[in-house]
């Protein structure tokens, strides 16, 4: 039993949604060209064959026990709000006017930013290259720590639980400006699940999670501006009620907030990358001086790996086990276990292999024509499989640290799985320049 997909009847279905090209609706199906064409090949059978046993068990037909299902290629024919994909270049026609073009911002004056969460640096350098002046790095990890110390020997980096910074006073760790006068609090704390077995409301239902110490921080300085980032998965986490309680304490605290998922290929990062970034003004400054923020629009075009990954410097990386390297020798670049040999994808993915579509991420090679998927903490997951697109062999960390736009200047003076982790864990500098430069749009009216 063989089953193909017809290429006439696919154009067909192309020409009545408006899609021209076959790289169009690669794009439009999230999928590489060569995924593509290996999905139109006539070798190329679209039903595992599980489905085809499950078939012969029950001495039926394909036809029989499948019912047609519309294929949903992401565009709503009823809306004249779409994404439009042409040369590379992306447009999104929706809230044109939540955004402003920030790449020919220029900072009025040198801002002040203190940062919580500071990681290996990511956001701090963005917002430096923006136009921010840091008075503070609070930061728990020691290795994460040594990176800041490194390669910004001027910054204060407060090395310390945040908890003991809140119980403490922030104003112990900095040279404090008068409440009001900070220009920017900046961080990304951890998404977790408040508790609400009291029913407290506001703040009182955040204690013991990360945010609770970046809200009393924030109440107590009172910002002209603050910035929090974090993983996309934090607009659905608990239902939305997560987000709901963030945005509710910070409207109790004082601040108009806006929030936004933006990604990171929309600002001369070749991964696709989305984080949640709110941001909030005091609400005096919008009451009185009529402030207001508008996010980074985007550059308008996609940078792929073989923009970014041209001459990087040698560095350590880590390997394959033999085992694996064979198996990914198997598949070509931008492809995926799907490409595998059948009776190989079931060895190498045992029972994840009968869980049905989805997990593109294992056996993955990336190819030169695509950006990066979002990178991890560690390049050699099974899950989230992040193959170099010609040799078979995770990136390098200076590979790494490109796609998360690093400069090569950066240094991560640690073990080669931690550096792994640090750069995994940060913002994407130029993404955080982007946003940066959208705040310093919004400061600039004051002065």
């Amino acid at each position: 039993m063989q089953y193909t997909i017809s290429k006439e009847k696919v154009r067909l279905h192309m020409k009545k949604h408006g899609i021209t090209t076959q790289k169009e609706l690669a794009e439009q199906l999230g999928l590489s060209k060569n995924q593509l064409s290996m999905l139109l090949s006539p070798n190329y059978n679209p039903i595992k064959s599980n489905a085809l046993k499950l078939c012969e068990t029950l001495d039926v037909s394909f036809d029989d026990i499948a019912e047609q299902m519309e294929l949903d290629l992401g565009i709503d024919e009823q809306s004249s709000k779409k994404v439009i994909y042409k040369k590379g270049k992306k447009e999104n026609q929706d809230d044109s006017n939540d955004f402003v073009e920030v790449r020919n911002i220029k900072p009025n004056k040198e801002y002040k930013v203190l940062e919580l969460f500071a990681g290996a640096g990511g956001l701090g350098l963005g917002l430096e290259y923006a136009g921010f002046e840091s008075i503070g790095n609070v930061e728990i990890d020691k290795h994460a720590c040594n990176t800041l110390r490194k390669n910004r020997p001027s910054w204060n980096v407060i090395e310390e639980d945040i908890e003991q910074v809140t119980e403490k006073g922030i104003e112990n760790y900095i040279d404090a400006p008068d409440v009001g006068e900070l220009d920017l609090l900046s961080g990304g704390y951890p998404c977790q699940a408040f508790s609400y077995a009291g029913k407290k409301g506001g703040l009182q239902d955040a204690r013991g999670t990360m945010f609770f110490h970046y809200a009393k921080i924030l109440d107590k300085l009172k910002p002209k501006m603050f910035l929090a980032e974090n993983v996309k998965g934090l607009v659905n986490h608990d239902g939305g009620n997560t987000l709901k309680t963030m945005l509710d304490v910070f409207s109790d605290i004082g601040y108009i907030v806006k929030w936004k998922v933006l990604r990171a290929l929309d600002y001369d990062v070749a991964q696709k990358r989305e984080r949640i970034v709110i941001v909030g003004i005091r609400k005096d400054l919008v009451n009185k001086e009529g402030l207001e923020y508008f996010f980074p629009k985007s550059y308008g075009y996609e940078l792929t790996l073989k923009d970014i990954l041209k001459d990087v410097p040698e560095s350590v990386g880590t390997n394959y086990p033999e085992s694996k390297k064979n198996v990914l020798d198997l598949v070509p670049p931008g492809g995926y276990w799907r490409d595998l040999p059948d009776e190989i994808a079931k060895d190498y993915m045992g029972k994840s292999y009968y869980s049905g579509g989805g997990r593109t991420g294992m056996a993955r090679r990336l190819s030169w024509d695509e950006p990066s998927l979002t990178l991890t903490c560690s390049p050699a997951q099974k899950q989230t499989e992040r193959c170099h697109p010609d040799e078979t062999r995770p990136f390098t960390v200076r590979e790494y640290a490109r796609i998360q736009s690093f400069p090569d200047s950066w240094e991560f003076d640690c073990s080669t799985g931690n550096a792994y982790k640090q750069i995994g864990n940060a913002v994407p500098v130029n993404m955080a320049k982007a946003i940066g430069l959208s705040i310093v749009n919004t400061l600039n009216k004051l002065n």
